[in-house]
Protein backbone atom coordinates (compact mmCIF):
# COMPACT_ATOMS: atom_id res chain seq x y z
CA UNK A 1 0.00 0.00 0.00
CA UNK A 2 2.89 2.40 0.57
CA UNK A 3 3.70 2.39 -3.14
CA UNK A 4 0.23 3.65 -4.14
CA UNK A 5 0.76 7.29 -3.04
CA UNK A 6 4.15 7.30 -4.79
CA UNK A 7 2.58 5.91 -7.97
CA UNK A 8 -0.22 8.50 -7.85
CA UNK A 9 2.31 11.30 -7.39
CA UNK A 10 4.36 10.02 -10.34
CA UNK A 11 1.24 9.68 -12.50
CA UNK A 12 0.15 13.23 -11.62
CA UNK A 13 3.59 14.57 -12.55
CA UNK A 14 3.58 12.72 -15.88
CA UNK A 15 0.07 13.96 -16.70
CA UNK A 16 1.19 17.55 -16.04
CA UNK A 17 4.17 17.15 -18.39
CA UNK A 18 1.97 15.51 -21.03
CA UNK A 19 -0.69 18.24 -20.80
CA UNK A 20 2.00 20.92 -21.00
CA UNK A 21 3.37 19.40 -24.22
CA UNK A 22 -0.13 19.13 -25.72
CA UNK A 23 -0.97 22.74 -24.78
CA UNK A 24 2.25 23.97 -26.41
CA UNK A 25 1.37 21.98 -29.55
CA UNK A 26 -2.14 23.47 -29.63
CA UNK A 27 -0.70 26.99 -29.28
CA UNK A 28 1.78 26.15 -32.05
CA UNK A 29 -1.07 24.97 -34.30
CA UNK A 30 -3.19 28.05 -33.58
CA UNK A 31 -0.27 30.37 -34.32
CA UNK A 32 0.57 28.67 -37.63
CA UNK A 33 3.61 26.88 -36.19
CA UNK A 34 5.23 30.12 -35.01
CA UNK A 35 6.79 28.36 -32.02
CA UNK A 36 9.12 26.46 -34.35
CA UNK A 37 11.51 29.40 -34.06
CA UNK A 38 12.04 28.33 -30.42
CA UNK A 39 13.97 25.33 -31.66
CA UNK A 40 17.73 25.13 -31.47
CA UNK A 41 19.51 26.80 -34.38
CA UNK A 42 23.10 25.63 -34.03
CA UNK A 43 25.68 28.30 -33.33
CA UNK A 44 23.10 31.11 -33.47
CA UNK A 45 24.30 33.03 -30.41
CA UNK A 46 21.11 35.06 -29.73
CA UNK A 47 19.14 31.79 -29.70
CA UNK A 48 21.37 29.80 -27.33
CA UNK A 49 18.59 29.83 -24.74
CA UNK A 50 16.37 27.77 -27.07
CA UNK A 51 18.21 24.82 -25.56
CA UNK A 52 15.53 25.17 -22.86
CA UNK A 53 12.52 25.57 -25.17
CA UNK A 54 13.24 23.20 -28.09
CA UNK A 55 12.11 19.98 -26.35
CA UNK A 56 8.65 21.45 -25.75
CA UNK A 57 8.02 22.43 -29.39
CA UNK A 58 7.17 19.85 -32.06
CA UNK A 59 6.93 20.00 -35.83
CA UNK A 60 3.43 18.49 -35.96
CA UNK A 61 0.85 16.68 -33.84
CA UNK A 62 2.22 13.39 -35.19
CA UNK A 63 5.72 14.40 -34.11
CA UNK A 64 4.41 15.12 -30.62
CA UNK A 65 2.53 11.81 -30.36
CA UNK A 66 5.53 9.77 -31.49
CA UNK A 67 7.60 11.42 -28.74
CA UNK A 68 4.93 11.50 -26.04
CA UNK A 69 4.43 7.76 -25.48
CA UNK A 70 8.11 6.80 -25.05
CA UNK A 71 8.78 10.04 -23.14
CA UNK A 72 6.10 9.26 -20.56
CA UNK A 73 7.21 5.63 -20.24
CA UNK A 74 10.92 6.45 -19.98
CA UNK A 75 10.28 9.27 -17.51
CA UNK A 76 8.26 6.92 -15.33
CA UNK A 77 10.94 4.24 -15.48
CA UNK A 78 13.64 6.79 -14.65
CA UNK A 79 11.56 7.96 -11.68
CA UNK A 80 12.06 4.47 -10.22
CA UNK A 81 15.62 5.53 -9.38
CA UNK A 82 14.15 8.18 -7.07
CA UNK A 83 13.29 11.86 -7.44
CA UNK A 84 16.80 13.11 -6.86
CA UNK A 85 18.38 10.85 -9.48
CA UNK A 86 15.51 11.61 -11.86
CA UNK A 87 16.16 15.34 -11.43
CA UNK A 88 19.90 15.02 -12.06
CA UNK A 89 19.39 12.76 -15.06
CA UNK A 90 16.80 15.11 -16.54
CA UNK A 91 19.02 18.15 -16.02
CA UNK A 92 22.07 16.37 -17.46
CA UNK A 93 20.19 15.16 -20.55
CA UNK A 94 18.37 18.44 -21.11
CA UNK A 95 21.46 20.65 -20.89
CA UNK A 96 24.11 18.41 -22.41
CA UNK A 97 22.08 17.22 -25.40
CA UNK A 98 20.82 20.74 -26.14
CA UNK A 99 24.26 22.27 -25.80
CA UNK A 100 25.83 19.63 -28.07
CA UNK A 101 23.13 20.17 -30.73
CA UNK A 102 23.74 23.92 -30.47
CA UNK A 103 27.50 23.42 -30.87
CA UNK A 104 27.65 20.61 -33.44
CA UNK A 105 24.24 20.23 -35.12
CA UNK A 106 23.36 20.89 -38.74
CA UNK A 107 22.14 24.35 -39.63
CA UNK A 108 18.39 23.80 -39.11
CA UNK A 109 15.84 24.27 -36.36
CA UNK A 110 16.01 21.26 -34.03
CA UNK A 111 12.74 20.78 -32.13
CA UNK A 112 10.98 18.08 -30.15
CA UNK A 113 11.36 15.93 -27.09
CA UNK A 114 13.12 13.12 -28.94
CA UNK A 115 16.53 14.22 -27.66
CA UNK A 116 15.16 13.88 -24.14
CA UNK A 117 13.56 10.52 -25.04
CA UNK A 118 16.92 9.27 -26.28
CA UNK A 119 18.57 10.62 -23.14
CA UNK A 120 16.27 8.65 -20.87
CA UNK A 121 16.70 5.66 -23.19
CA UNK A 122 20.48 5.81 -22.83
CA UNK A 123 20.17 6.18 -19.07
CA UNK A 124 17.78 3.24 -18.76
CA UNK A 125 19.95 0.98 -20.91
CA UNK A 126 23.02 1.46 -18.74
CA UNK A 127 21.85 2.51 -15.28
CA UNK A 128 20.46 -0.88 -14.27
CA UNK A 129 23.83 -2.50 -14.85
CA UNK A 130 25.55 0.34 -12.99
CA UNK A 131 23.46 -0.34 -9.88
CA UNK A 132 23.99 -4.11 -10.02
CA UNK A 133 20.53 -4.50 -8.47
CA UNK A 134 18.17 -7.02 -10.04
CA UNK A 135 15.02 -4.81 -10.35
CA UNK A 136 16.99 -2.11 -12.17
CA UNK A 137 18.84 -4.62 -14.35
CA UNK A 138 15.44 -6.02 -15.37
CA UNK A 139 14.36 -2.51 -16.40
CA UNK A 140 17.54 -2.11 -18.48
CA UNK A 141 17.06 -5.47 -20.18
CA UNK A 142 13.38 -4.86 -20.94
CA UNK A 143 14.10 -1.39 -22.36
CA UNK A 144 16.85 -2.91 -24.54
CA UNK A 145 14.55 -5.66 -25.81
CA UNK A 146 11.46 -3.52 -26.37
CA UNK A 147 13.08 -0.28 -27.56
CA UNK A 148 16.50 -1.32 -28.87
CA UNK A 149 15.37 -0.36 -32.37
CA UNK A 150 15.66 3.29 -31.31
CA UNK A 151 19.40 2.97 -31.83
CA UNK A 152 18.80 3.32 -35.57
CA UNK A 153 17.63 6.88 -34.87
CA UNK A 154 21.10 8.02 -33.81
CA UNK A 155 22.33 7.55 -37.38
CA UNK A 156 21.88 10.14 -40.12
CA UNK A 157 18.77 9.41 -42.15
CA UNK A 158 15.96 11.70 -43.21
CA UNK A 159 16.86 15.37 -43.59
CA UNK A 160 13.94 16.51 -41.44
CA UNK A 161 14.88 14.26 -38.48
CA UNK A 162 17.42 15.59 -36.00
CA UNK A 163 19.62 12.56 -35.60
CA UNK A 164 21.98 14.95 -33.79
CA UNK A 165 19.44 15.47 -31.01
CA UNK A 166 18.93 11.70 -30.84
CA UNK A 167 22.67 10.99 -30.77
CA UNK A 168 23.58 13.66 -28.24
CA UNK A 169 20.55 12.80 -26.11
CA UNK A 170 21.59 9.15 -26.09
CA UNK A 171 25.21 9.97 -25.19
CA UNK A 172 23.97 12.35 -22.47
CA UNK A 173 21.82 9.57 -21.05
CA UNK A 174 24.74 7.16 -20.99
CA UNK A 175 26.86 9.77 -19.20
CA UNK A 176 24.01 10.38 -16.74
CA UNK A 177 23.80 6.64 -16.06
CA UNK A 178 27.51 6.50 -15.46
CA UNK A 179 27.34 9.49 -13.09
CA UNK A 180 23.92 9.15 -11.44
CA UNK A 181 22.83 5.55 -12.11
CA UNK A 182 24.35 4.15 -8.96
CA UNK A 183 22.16 6.53 -6.93
CA UNK A 184 19.16 4.25 -7.31
CA UNK A 185 17.21 5.64 -4.37
CA UNK A 186 16.81 9.17 -3.11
Amino acid sequence: MTQLPKLKQQARFLVIIGVLLVVVEIINLLTMRSLGSLGIMPRFVPGWWHIFTAPFVHGSPTHLITNLVPLMLFMWLTLQWGKRTFGWVTLTVFLLSGLCVWLFGRSAFHVGASGIVYGYFGFLLLAGFMTRRIPYIIISVLVAILYGGLLIGILPGKDFVSYEYHLFGFISGLLAAWKWGANQTS
